[in-house]
């Protein structure tokens, strides 16, 4: 008998390959600013702004594939192992670059040493969420509503962010200064929030049928023109809140969880709510 090639879904894959060209493309572009910060400084810090937002886009992609493999009924072992190979590229080499690189003048072996530590724990948290993900299709045939440890596209989108707002308040100085002292902590700090076991909410349950509304709805539009328009350091805001509600999320009341979570089968419960 022979055997039958193997096939992939089309929109969920170009997703996580969209993922993948914008980490390999910060990842240049990181390296271009290293080649330039003793030349150019103006150059290399056009080089790292253009780094940040090809992280921050890879992003995007990466929420972007998994909606579309829920939506289509398409989430596969494939698709999981191909965002893994992607998100470590995007998340994990290219934000651990990117801080090097800063901070690389002071502290050479240090920073070397905590980018790589930051660099291994990704990929660790990658396989352990890979592993568990299988687990879960095994035992119940459905994927957990909330990740164990804080994800590691979160990780390298606060970090990206956090870099993009102190460029900002260095604008005109093409170089971060001080500031670039926080950024090996942060490493450090999201290596171990990798590992933790606080409860962060994957926000599967929210897709193009999630109903809410119409205040809580102008608030999320809201949100999003804010963004826009404050672009240097709401991104940097909107990531700093989702880290901090692992750790509010154990006080919060139940009710609070859920509509804050959209946890399916409980949300939009009352009969009696205008919504969209």
């Amino acid at each position: 008998m022979n055997e039958q090639p193997s096939k992939i879904y089309l929109l969920p894959n170009l997703m996580t390959a969209g993922n993948l060209f914008c980490g390999f493309t910060a990842t240049l572009k990181i390296l271009e600013g290293a080649l330039l910060q003793s030349t150019d400084a103006v150059a290399a810090s056009e080089r790292f702004h253009e780094a940040i937002w090809f992280i921050l886009g890879a992003f995007v992609f990466d929420f972007l594939d998994g909606r579309l493999a829920r939506l289509g009924g398409h989430d596969s072992a494939f698709g999981r192992e191909f965002d893994s190979l992607a998100d470590i590229v995007s998340f994990g080499v290219a934000p651990a670059l990117l801080v090097y690189r800063i901070v690389l003048q002071e502290f050479r072996t240090a920073c070397w040493i905590i980018a790589l530590v930051y660099l291994c724990c990704g990929a660790l948290r990658l396989a352990r969420f890979n592993i568990a993900q299988a687990n879960n299709e095994k035992q119940s045939n459905h994927s957990n509503k909330s990740f164990t440890g804080f994800p590691i596209p979160a990780a390298a989108g606060l970090i990206a962010s956090i870099t993009l707002f102190m460029l900002w308040l260095t604008e005109g100085e093409h170089q971060l200064g001080k500031w670039k002292f926080a950024l090996p902590p942060l490493l450090i700090f999201l290596s171990f929030m990798m590992f933790s076991r606080f409860q962060y909410p994957s926000f599967k349950a929210v897709n193009w049928k999630t109903k809410k509304s119409i205040p809580r709805f102008l608030v999320i539009v809201l949100i999003l023109i804010f963004t826009a328009m404050f672009y240097q350091w709401m991104p940097a805001v909107l990531f700093l809140a989702y880290l901090l509600y692992g750790f509010l999320r154990p006080w919060l009341s139940h009710e609070w969880r859920r509509e804050i979570e959209e946890e399916i089968g409980e949300e939009n419960d009352e009969p009696t709510e205008q919504t969209l």
